[in-house]
């Protein structure tokens, strides 16, 4: 490994010739004798003089090889606390909804409210990304996410109150997912603080990512074990307890840190909706989060009607866990396969190709497939998620710094909020259309709104843009702090 230590400038290179002999002391008549003249040392060829008392240089031991990959993401301390505190928060999220949807059903004994308990956990997003988008950017992030943590523990506490009326218990729910995409926003965007902009940044994301995808899959399993012991309100304690250690880890585990932007003057209304028309006014950063969220609105369908599906083909219902899980552990498999197998430039190479058919694997349920080729099927639309690692550093790098927490924030919401549309719009088509064509013209219908998406972002990628496009950009770059 090559040593960042040079030698000094002035360091003699003129070696002390072997044979040469040191220039004879008169002595003068009366005076003592002199000491004996110690000749100076003799050096190979090459090598420079050392100065007395000096110990010799040791050469450098070799250093060991830095960590890559994800190990290398889990080297950074902060990371650690935030991913543990990641870990905590969704889990208690996952286990809240189930409990709660329970002890809505529990009180009303009306399945449409417990429906509604699971949807309210989505409408709000973009309410809350919205409006309050210009928290990320106005307030310190540390202070943000751990006021957040904060106040979701806060509502989760009162819904434990046996007082709390249904209509109580659903507000709560709403404002809970209110400020899920202000906190998410805002992480998000404080991660460029601690793992930097570039592959490290990336990856913490694609991990962060894998924990949302596994908690769906563990945490309805934890919450249905905690119901069988616990009641609703029990199971619900527990999640107050997870956003308490959420704030605590965040408060502890990473440093504080200025607000990016300040405050400018203006309410925080006016600044988050000026924030989300200067990110969607730039038709390069507009193109990349129209990429996010398309895929995601079309790929929801076959989970929206698992269960219709299911009973379709005449499978037990022990199967309709394997549909719901298919596509979690697709897209687990690929962004871990991604991540740490292919190198950033790889990554980046992936994207719109894999993005362009990560949504043909639904075509597959035009024949109506049984059981395994379904399960095949939704795995494989699972793993064409994996073009979001390389999207990841291109957003990144289109969006300016003082944007950047507003713009992770609306991504977020708008996210959200799209998978929550294509979930409603796969259930009112299969009003009118069997499942099985439903789903096929969700993978047809989105694969050409793919397509297109592919070709604007490639016409917006740095180079491309014409001369006009470059400026007008720049231009709401710098008005926009």
């Amino acid at each position: 490994m090559p040593n960042d230590r040079s030698a000094p400038a002035d360091t003699s290179r003129t070696p002390t010739a072997p044979d040469a002999v040191a220039p004879a002391v008169p002595v003068v008549p009366g005076a003592p004798a002199p000491d004996a003249v110690t000749p100076a040392p003799v050096h190979p060829p090459g090598v420079a003089a050392v100065p007395e008392g000096v110990a010799p240089a040791v050469p450098d031991a070799p250093t060991p090889a830095a960590p890559r990959g994800y190990r290398a993401v889990f080297a950074v301390a902060e990371f650690r606390a935030v991913f543990a505190a990641h870990l905590f928060s969704l889990l208690g999220v996952v286990v809240s909804e189930l409990a709660l949807t329970v002890l809505v059903y529990d009180l009303t004994g009306s399945p449409l409210l417990s429906a509604l308990t699971f949807a309210l956990g989505l409408l709000p997003y973009l309410i809350g990304g919205t409006l309050f988008a210009g928290v990320a950017d106005r307030y310190p992030a540390r202070r943000v996410l751990v006021v957040c943590d904060l106040l979701c523990a806060a509502c989760v506490a009162v819904m434990l109150v046996p007082a709390t009326p249904v209509a109580g218990l659903l507000a709560l729910r709403c404002l809970v997912a209110a400020i899920a995409p202000v906190f998410t926003g805002t992480r998000m965007a404080a991660l460029t603080d601690i793992l930097g902009e570039g592959d490290l940044y990336v990856l913490g994301r694609s991990l962060l990512r894998i924990v949302s995808q596994s908690a769906m899959l563990i945490g309805f399993g934890a919450g249905g074990v905690l119901l069988t012991v616990l009641s609703p309100r029990g199971a619900i304690t527990v999640t107050a307890v997870t956003f308490l250690a959420s704030a605590a880890l965040l408060r502890f585990g990473t440093r504080a840190r200025p607000a990016r932007s300040g405050d400018g003057g203006g309410t925080l209304l006016k600044e988050s909706l000026a924030g989300a028309r200067l990110i969607l006014g730039d038709r390069r950063v507009r193109a990349l989060m129209l990429l996010f969220w398309v895929p995601p609105m079309f790929v929801v369908a076959p989970e929206a009607l698992a269960a219709p599906y299911a009973d379709a083909i005449g499978v037990p219902s022990a199967a309709l866990g394997l549909l719901l899980c298919s596509m979690a552990v697709g897209h687990i498999g690929a962004e871990l396969f991604v991540g740490s197998a292919l190198s950033p430039r790889n990554r980046s190479r992936i994207v719109l190709p894999v993005a362009a058919v990560g949504l043909l694997p639904l075509v597959v349920y035009a024949i109506r497939p049984g059981l395994p080729l379904a399960v095949a099927a939704l795995a494989l639309a699972g793993a064409g998620a994996a073009y979001v690692i390389g999207l990841d550093q291109w957003f990144v790098d289109a969006v300016p710094e003082e944007l950047r927490g507003r713009a992770m924030t609306l991504l977020t919401a708008g996210l959200m909020t799209v998978q929550g549309l294509g979930m409603a719009l796969a259930g009112l088509a299969a009003e009118f259309f069997p499942v099985h064509q439903v789903v096929a013209g969700s993978g047809i219908l989105g694969t050409i709104c793919t397509l297109l998406l592919v070709a604007e972002v490639r016409a917006t990628a740095p180079g491309r843009m014409s001369d006009t496009e470059g400026r007008d950009r720049a231009d709401r770059h710098v008005t926009s702090g």
